[in-house]
C-alpha cells in the first residue's frame, strides 16, 4: 500500500527551546518540527550535543529573520574540568593529557582578565566549519589536522562562580562564533594543568533568555494532549528577536509598494540602520534598512502574519 504524504501546516513564529542534553541542534529542529507539523523550518545556531539550554527554532516567516539571531551575542554557564585535556576540548573526546592540579581560585581569578575584551581564537577540529566543503569535524574524525585561520570575537563578561577541587565554573557573554571549548582550553593552558567542558548551558542568545524557553517534555505532553494545533501556543511572533530595532507602522499606500519591492519614505524614520515594519493595521510585514535618500529599502518580507 502506497503511503500517504503528510501535508505540512504553513505556522510562523519563534519556538525558544530548553535543548536537552545528547541532542544536536537539527535532531532537536526536527522533533520540535514533527510536533508542530510545520512546513518549514530552521534553527540560528549549533548548539553542541553536550550542550544543552536557549535554541531559538524559527518555522515558517521567522526563517527570513534567523540570520539576525545567528549573528547575535551569546551567554553560557560552563563547568571546567581541570587537569585533563581531551581531543574535542569537552566530555565526549578521549583524554589526551593529565596533569596535576594545583591551582585554586585565586589562580583562576588571576588568569581570567587575559581572556576578557577582544581575543584570538582558533576554532578546534571539532567543529562545523568547513574545509573544501567538509566539516571539520569529519576530518578530525579521521585523523586529519588542517590549518585553521585565527578569529577575533569578543568576551564581554567572563566571572568565576565557584570552584571546588579539580573543577570551576564559568559564566561568558560573548559574540558570535565564540567557542567556549577553545576558551575552556586556553583557560587550562594559562593555568598549566590544562582544561575541557565538562558542561555547557547557554543562557541567553540574542534578547532570548533561559525563562522564556520550553522543555522537549513540555512541548511532547502538550502535542499528547491536544495535537499540533496545542503546540502553536508557544509559537512567538516572527519579528520576536528584533524587538530592539525602531519600528515603523507605514500608510496602506506606503505599504502597498513596499511590500512589491519598492523603497518608500516614512516619518519619524531613523537616519539609518534596519527597521522593523508594520502595515497600517499593525501587522508585522517585514524588515528594511535606511538608504542614504531616506527611504526605507525593504530586505526581507512577508505578506501576512
Amino acid at each position: 500500500m502506497a503511503q500517504v504524504k503528510r501535508i505540512r501546516r504553513n505556522v510562523s513564529g519563534i519556538i525558544l527551546l530548553d535543548k536537552p542534553l545528547g541532542f544536536t541542534s537539527n535532531a532537536a529542529l526536527q522533533k520540535v518540527r514533527w510536533l508542530l507539523n510545520a512546513e518549514k523550518a530552521g534553527h540560528t545556531g549549533s548548539l553542541d550535543p553536550l550542550a544543552t539550554g536557549v535554541l531559538p527554532l524559527c518555522f515558517g516567516e521567522a526563517t527570513k529573520f534567523s540570520q539576525y539571531l545567528l549573528d547575535s551575542d551569546k551567554a553560557y554557564e560552563t563547568r571546567m574540568q581541570l587537569g585533563k585535556t581531551t581531543t574535542t576540548a569537552d566530555a565526549e573526546g578521549d583524554v589526551l593529557q593529565i596533569r596535576p592540579v594545583t591551582v585554586g581560585r585565586a589562580d583562576i581569578e588571576a588568569v581570567l582578565p587575559h581572556f576578557r575584551g577582544e581575543i584570538s581564537q582558533i576554532p578546534p577540529m571539532y567543529s562545523a566549519l568547513k574545509r573544501d566543503g567538509q566539516p571539520l569535524y569529519k576530518l578530525a574524525r579521521a585523523g586529519e589536522v588542517v590549518e585553521r585561520e585565527p578569529r577575533s570575537v569578543t568576551i564581554a563578561r567572563l566571572e568565576l562562580l565557584e570552584c571546588e577541587a579539580d573543577t570551576a565554573r564559568l559564566s561568558v557573554d560573548c559574540t558570535k562564533g565564540t567557542y567556549i571549548r577553545t576558551l575552556v582550553e586556553d583557560i587550562g593552558e594559562k593555568l598549566g594543568c590544562g582544561a575541557y567542558v565538562a558542561e555547557l548551558r547557554r543562557t541567553q542568545a540574542g534578547p532570548f533568555s533561559l525563562a522564556q524557553t520550553v522543555t522537549l517534555e513540555e512541548l511532547e505532553q502538550v502535542h499528547a494532549d491536544g495535537g499540533n494545533e496545542a503546540v502553536d501556543r508557544f509559537l512567538m511572533p516572527s519579528d520576536s528577536g528584533l524587538l530592539h530595532w525602531p519600528l515603523l507602522q507605514f500608510s496602506e499606500h506606503s505599504s502597498f509598494y513596499w511590500l512589491h519591492g519598492q523603497p518608500v519614505r516614512a516619518p519619524d524614520a531613523p537616519q539609518s540602520g534596519m527597521v522593523r515594519v508594520q502595515d497600517h493595521e499593525g501587522r508585522f510585514i517585514g524588515i528594511g534598512e535606511v538608504s542614504e535618500d531616506g527611504r526605507i529599502a525593504p530586505r526581507r518580507l512577508i505578506r501576512s502574519e
